[in-house]
């Protein structure tokens, strides 16, 4: 089967869609099948991969309004694509690519049906940005692309609509995504949507090997230069730093636990607010217990999970999340929020939920799960168990194949 993947993001813009897409492609093409995928060009080489091919195309770099010249640009190279190498599915990641009813109908007449994998809606990263404002979190009106989603996502809804009603198959990436499409999206009766929650590399996030004396040096050298001392806990958040990400909720409540915890908490992401969050650290008398790296490989960052007792994710919103997944994959509890898709990975066995935008809510549950080692190492067992069973790249590889059978067919 040649099925071609149009996504706004691919390595080396890896991003939770990036990541899934490269993955995806990955597996299908070890599994025998081609796969073409039309991206954004990029600065950076896309990885290479046996029977994946990259086609790169232009794209109008403005808030937004990017995933329509995308949009264009992607659906040229397909049609060009299918006249040389013939198409039987095109699979769409949405939103990050805005088509309207007409480009749809051409997509669906001259090359083949298409499969749309939601991976969240414009509409609800409104509402987290919304929800970020409420709660007082940092530089929400800094970053020009939410502002551009504050003011336009209604109108770029209207794209996603197109998306439910002209694909084969519609794929939210979880309950909740599905529930916001069918409530806010007038989907029709009769749509066929199937939901399949993305998997992550498990051979990349396991958890500590106890007996690694290489795995035990490499921890202690982290510690020393966070400068963590023995018997301290270290808490880790992974998230790009943007307002809706929560980080400011989460250095408000670490700050209330943070001595009566011995713990240290080492925030991973790119953005712009590193500034802003450390500023808001040291007002808060907390910045000899909290580290900000702007970024770090995917090795480094399975490392971490690894080295850490606890992983912390406050989003304010998601079509799914993946940080809980890597986590619970590296045998750490997740600590996250009541809302959303986020209960439909992690609830008490493998971690625990607090209130959304309770900076009480979520200090308490960070004292309640570093209170008993006992507790924490077997959550972080059914973690790693849980990803085992439910959340595998080969499980998405397989669902996805039946879904393009059924499209095809």
């Amino acid at each position: 089967m040649h099925v071609a993947m149009i996504s706004g993001e691919y390595p080396p813009r890896w991003g939770g869609m990036g990541s899934t897409v490269y993955h995806l492609s990955s597996r299908l093409a070890d599994m025998g099948h081609k796969i073409s995928v039309i991206t954004r060009k990029s600065r950076g080489e896309p990885p290479q991969l046996d029977n994946v091919e990259i086609i790169e195309v232009p794209w109008l770099k403005v808030p937004l309004e990017f995933t329509r010249s995308y949009g264009r640009s992607a659906l040229k190279a397909l049609i060009r694509l299918h006249s040389e190498h013939p198409v039987d599915v095109v699979h769409l990641h949405c939103p990050m690519v805005s088509w309207n009813d007409s480009q749809f109908d051409r997509c669906t007449s001259e090359v083949a049906p298409v499969v749309s994998s939601m991976h969240g809606t414009w509409l609800g990263e409104r509402d987290g940005l919304t929800l970020a404002a409420r709660f007082g979190e940092p530089a929400v009106w800094s970053n020009p692309n939410d502002i551009a989603i504050r003011f336009m996502a209604g109108r770029y809804s209207n794209f996603e609509r197109s998306a439910i009603r002209k694909s084969s198959v519609v794929v939210p990436n979880s309950e909740a995504t599905r529930i916001d499409l069918e409530s806010r999206y007038s989907a029709p009766n009769d749509w066929d949507c199937e939901v399949i929650h993305w998997g992550i590399d498990t051979s990349l996030f396991v958890p500590m090997h106890p007996d690694s004396e290489s795995e035990i040096h490499s921890m202690n050298e982290t510690r020393k230069r966070y400068g963590i001392s023995n018997g301290e806990n270290m808490l880790l958040a992974v998230g790009r730093l943007a307002a809706r990400k929560g980080h400011g909720l989460l250095l408000r409540a670490f700050s209330k636990v943070a001595e009566s915890t011995n713990s240290h908490l080492v925030i991973i992401g790119r953005g712009s607010l590193k500034g802003r969050l450390n500023r808001m650290s040291a007002r808060l008398g907390i910045s000899d217990r909290v580290t900000i790296e702007s970024g770090m490989d995917f090795e480094k960052i399975a490392q971490m999970y690894r080295f850490s007792q606890l992983c912390v994710y406050p989003s304010y919103y998601e079509g799914q999340g993946l940080i809980p997944l890597e986590a619970m994959s590296s045998g750490i509890p997740v600590l996250t929020v009541n809302n959303g898709p986020l209960p439909e990975m992690v609830d008490e066995t493998v971690g625990a939920l607090f209130e959304l935008g309770s900076v009480d809510s979520l200090s308490e549950a960070i004292a309640s799960e570093l209170s008993s080692n006992e507790s924490l190492n077997q959550k972080g067992a059914e973690g790693r168990q849980r990803v085992l069973d439910r959340f595998t790249l080969d499980g998405n590889a397989e669902r996805f194949l039946e879904v393009y059978h059924r499209a095809s067919s």
